[in-house]
């Protein structure tokens, strides 16, 4: 049986999507737990002979205010619980899963002082099927300190386990200092922006798929997709949806209806292209997120050497979530264009509104108020969460990244854009069956159309399509693949 190995050095953002979405055994590289025991055992050397942030010293505007040897034991007990302080509703599962499988690699990558079992309890939990309870709110890029807290808690058997199979995880045993490098991390953000990052992929190269679906309805002109064009100004966001667009199309079987098409189509590249980049950039920051030693302070097990430092800030995760949020809400704004469009007779030659029946139908008219009330809600999604500001703790943290908010939006904006597009392909599939054009079904988009209509309602007549978008945003995964 395939299984997913966690090391603290390779893990990706894929990787941690198919943890969370799905019941992948994990497994833990023998190398990784090695690294954490080192980490812990220097921790421990370099702490009998200075002070230690949040080991034996306050946190926060308690970073003066050392911990006696009497009171240490416990110290991180009552840090734990402080800080267990989330709020909100309860996550769902994947969410957890994703920030136990991010968190779980993290502490391989060897650098927060923990005790190898922290990794060990957290992949047991994934294969089990056991979850903490974490709350929603907590977090503002600068760790989620609640909802790591909230499962360290579990982890010690403080708080029950939800769900799972057989036997829950033996309670670890909290030592001196593991509280604060425990929760010194931005485990569940990373984790949510995985999905989101994995939602978005998919549902971008969706939406070539039925964006070239509609261009054959209309008997659009493929002249913006040509190399020639691309090469002469080569981004590569827009070369790249340029190809796809020339893979999908191939060579249409009629001509060109008109000399050039309106900007859904025409600017198609230019406006898809961007978000296809910043999807690859969040997948690089992703990646290093998820294998950082990004815990305060860092453990160097090599020299006997600690870093206090600012490395759990995630500006740049959060300011790269905003970038895509804002590119996906303009490559939805064509898609909603499109779908005008293919409501329009003038480009398709059809009745207004891809009507049928009595004169007056209204056809797919309700999906232009659908589509464009959806976007607005993307719309929304897409206000940069790093406008936020924050200053806590008597001054001394005086700035936030609000990553935790970006993310948060990021899977919000992701359902919605699946509704965007699910409109257009509700309306690109009754286009051209109207129009009967008979696609290559070894082509892609013969493929795409084949899938499409496997799952959508014939029925032309005037009559709810509420059902049609749920299916087409199913069979958006489907598309992907064409």
């Amino acid at each position: 049986m395939r299984q997913i190995v966690l090391d603290g050095t390779r893990a990706g953002a894929a990787d941690i999507s198919e943890i969370a979405l799905t019941s992948i055994p994990v497994s833990l590289d023998a190398a990784g737990i090695d690294r954490a025991a080192a980490s812990h055992r220097a921790v421990k050397e370099i702490m009998s002979g200075r002070q230690v942030y949040g080991r034996n010293t306050g946190v926060g505007a308690n970073r003066d205010e050392g911990v006696t040897s009497t009171d240490g034991d416990t110290h991180g007990l009552r840090l734990m619980r402080s800080h267990a302080g989330g709020i909100g509703p309860l996550l769902p599962a994947p969410q957890v899963r994703a920030m136990l499988a991010v968190r779980a690699n993290q502490i391989l990558a060897g650098g927060g002082g923990l005790q190898p079992v922290f990794a060990e309890r957290l992949a047991q939990a994934l294969n089990s099927g056991h979850l903490p309870e974490v709350h929603e709110i907590g977090g503002i890029g600068t760790g989620d300190m609640t909802a790591l807290a909230e499962t360290g808690l579990t982890l010690i058997g403080e708080r029950p386990w939800t769900g799972g199979r057989g036997s829950a995880p033996t309670p670890i045993t909290l030592e001196a200092g593991e509280a604060l490098a425990f929760f010194s991390s931005g485990a569940l953000t990373i984790g949510q922006a995985a999905l989101g990052w994995s939602e978005i992929t998919t549902l971008l190269r969706a939406t070539q798929a039925v964006a070239a679906l509609s261009l054959l309805a209309i008997e659009g002109d493929t002249e913006p997709y040509d190399v020639q064009v691309h090469a002469a100004r080569p981004h590569p966001g827009p070369v790249a949806v340029a190809a796809e667009m020339r893979r999908l199309l191939g060579t249409p079987a009629h001509a060109r209806a008109r000399i050039q098409d309106p900007y859904g189509f025409r600017c198609f590249p230019q406006v898809h292209g961007p978000a296809v980049e910043v999807a690859a950039t969040l997948e690089r920051v992703l990646n290093i997120e998820i294998n950082a030693a990004a815990e305060n302070p860092l453990i160097s097990a090599s020299d006997l050497t600690v870093h206090h430092h600012g490395s759990f800030h995630q500006a740049a995760l959060g300011l790269t979530l905003d970038h895509l949020r804002v590119a996906l809400l303009h490559t939805a704004h064509l898609s909603a264009a499109r779908l005008a469009i293919l409501a329009e007779p003038g480009f398709t030659g059809l009745r207004p509104f891809l009507a049928e029946g009595p004169a007056g139908s209204s056809g797919v008219m309700i999906l232009e108020y659908s589509a464009n009330a959806a976007l607005a809600q993307l719309r929304s999604s897409a206000y940069p969460a790093a406008l936020g500001h924050a200053v806590l703790s008597r001054g001394m943290e005086e700035h936030a990244s609000f990553a935790a908010q970006a993310a948060r939006q990021t899977l919000a904006a992701a359902g919605d854009y699946r509704l965007v597009v699910a409109c257009e392909l509700v309306a690109a599939a009754r286009a051209l069956r109207q129009r009967g054009h008979a696609l290559d079904p070894s082509a892609p988009t013969g493929k795409a159309f084949a899938e499409a209509a496997a799952h959508l309602d014939p029925d032309g007549a005037d009559r709810s399509l509420s059902t049609d978008v749920e299916v087409a945003a199913s069979v958006l995964d489907q598309l992907a693949a064409v």
